[in-house]
């Protein structure tokens, strides 16, 4: 039996990334660098979840859409020198915390730390 390769983990990272999830209903983040800084940051949202499982404004009641839309002010900026300490900073927030589901915090998880190799490297972040 072969071991698995690269291209296999590729092919499964893409197949798991098909299926439907469920939205976190404390919002959503979004993960960014300041290079000059050297700091990981994440913007916290706020969202509510309509009827079809799609993250909606709360103060208009509109579907988000995947790319574009006004700016929005972020409910709180975390911030990191690492990817532990944005992560800490992340889950040790308080009340309420920015997240409330499991699969939410391993995907940021993952996020914050492909963000921490990509201000390592100084190569270009893509947030999943």
């Amino acid at each position: 039996m072969a071991a698995f390769s690269a291209q296999d983990r590729i092919s499964l990272d893409t197949e798991l990334s098909n299926r439907s999830i469920k939205l976190d209903p404390q919002g959503y983040l979004l993960i960014k660098l300041d290079r000059a800084r050297g700091e990981l940051l994440a913007e916290w949202f706020s969202n509510n979840i309509n009827d079809q499982g799609l993250a909606t404004d709360p103060a208009t009641g509109e579907v988000f859409a995947c790319k574009g839309g006004g700016p929005r002010e972020p409910i709180h900026i975390f911030k990191g020198r690492s990817a532990k300490e944005l992560g800490i900073a992340i889950t040790e927030a308080g009340n309420p915390l920015p997240i409330s589901s499991l699969d939410h915090a391993l995907y940021l998880g993952r996020e914050i730390q492909k963000a921490e190799y990509c201000l390592e490297t100084n190569t270009e972040y893509i947030q999943d």
